[in-house]
């Protein structure tokens, strides 16, 4: 039996996985395009799971093109030759592992060619993709840079500027055809001593949270396959105090399909939502130490995210505010329908206010109106919890 996943990318033979099917179709037709793309999103929305579903597509449906994934997680601290000489390496083993996949066997010129080549620097990463190109013609490289964060600040800029002359090159077909980075922080973000990225050619792709429509996809392929149903209610709810964030989604249908030991001939309904819920609201995992300890970064996330939780103010969503910015990259705010900050979930909501509890103490009445009957004094009591978690609105 699969199970819901929450410790790392998902792989639909072992774990229910949103499929993206929309958001595939658009990241594939981009790459059929050319176009060199920026795919950022928080920790823990899917990221790697989907670019690996796209890299998998391209690998067995698409034989005009040739992925390569590569992951600098790893190389923050390294020294720039030692990077661009262990990136060397990694896309060697990617270019045998997908002729392996293929069932193809490398030409012995294209074997040498690799065993003997080396990289170094930015321009020897540039000699490397002109020689690969005339090696794999027809066929299309198409590379993936997961983690890009992790790059060494000493190589990034040149690193970039490289790509950005491939991307320019009078090339028929250049190689990379196509680039797909992948991080937490959009390009535009990194630190380039304050001058503006060298990667001016990028195409953002930025990869939302769940919708209820694929919340109920996910929740239906575990009903298919095991036979427990869930109350509809249950969907929209989950979906509601989740916002669609995908580790907060699995991870409430991992407590509801295993961890509670509900019957599996027994409805998953609104009661078993409560207990859940309320275990969510208090555990320590992974998801919620990311977001405790990016709002403590800095003090002022701390005065921002109380004008942006208070009753009395609002704050407009606007990115070029740093602090804002910062808050709407880890995931922790949102764009609202009117055009204002808002965080990003009920569930992040509570443990922003439980993270800052000691700086609010005795500061209620400033930021919280106990007129509306859900002031933050009745939100620390535990029907508080459930009425501003939305659970007493259904």
């Amino acid at each position: 039996m699969r199970t819901f996943e929450t410790r790392g990318p998902v792989t639909p033979e072992k774990n229910y996985v949103v499929r993206r099917q929309a958001e595939l179709a658009d990241f594939i037709c981009r790459v059929k395009e050319g176009r060199y793309i920026v795919i950022f999103a928080p920790r823990q929305t899917g990221k790697t799971t989907f670019f690996r579903a796209a890299l998998q597509t391209l690998a067995v449906e698409e034989p005009t093109y040739f992925p390569i994934e590569l992951n600098f997680q790893v190389y923050k601290n390294v020294a720039p030759n030692a990077f661009y000489g262990r990136v060397y390496r990694k896309i060697r083993q990617e270019i045998e592992g997908v002729f392996h996949q293929r069932g193809q066997t490398l030409s012995d010129t294209l074997n040498q060619f690799l065993r003997n080549g080396s990289m170094h620097d930015h321009l020897s990463l540039l000699d490397f993709f002109e020689q690969l190109a005339g090696f794999l013609a027809p066929q299309r490289v198409v590379l993936i840079i997961d983690e890009f964060d992790g790059m060494p600040a000493t190589a990034v800029s040149d690193f970039l500027y490289a790509l950005r002359d491939i991307y320019h090159s009078k090339a028929t077909t250049p190689c990379p055809y196509s680039i797909g980075i992948v991080g937490v922080k959009n390009i535009t973000q990194l630190n380039y001593d304050r001058s503006i990225s060298p990667f001016n050619v990028q195409d953002e792709f930025a990869l939302p949270n769940f919708t209820l429509e694929q919340v109920q996809e996910l929740l239906g392929q575990y009903t298919d396959e095991v036979g427990q149903t869930f109350d509809p209610d249950v969907i929209a709810l989950l979906h509601r105090q989740t916002g669609g964030q995908p580790f907060l989604v699995n991870r409430l249908a991992q407590m509801l399909t295993e961890d509670m030991d509900i019957p599996k001939a027994e409805t998953i309904a609104m009661p078993h939502f409560a207990a859940a819920h309320r275990q969510l609201l208090e555990e320590r995992n992974v998801n919620i130490t990311h977001l405790t300890t990016n709002i403590r970064r800095d003090p002022r996330f701390q005065r921002r995210l109380m004008q942006i939780t208070s009753y009395d103010e609002s704050v407009s969503f606007n990115l070029d505010d740093d602090i804002l910015s910062e808050l709407a990259t880890y995931g922790v705010i949102a764009k609202g329908t009117d055009g204002m900050c808002e965080i990003a979930n009920p569930i992040y909501l509570y443990r922003i206010l439980q993270t800052f509890q000691p700086l609010i103490n005795g500061l209620e009445e400033e930021y919280y109106s106990q007129d509306t009957g859900s002031g933050y004094r009745d939100y620390l009591t535990p029907a508080g919890q459930i009425r501003m978690a939305g659970l007493l609105d259904n």
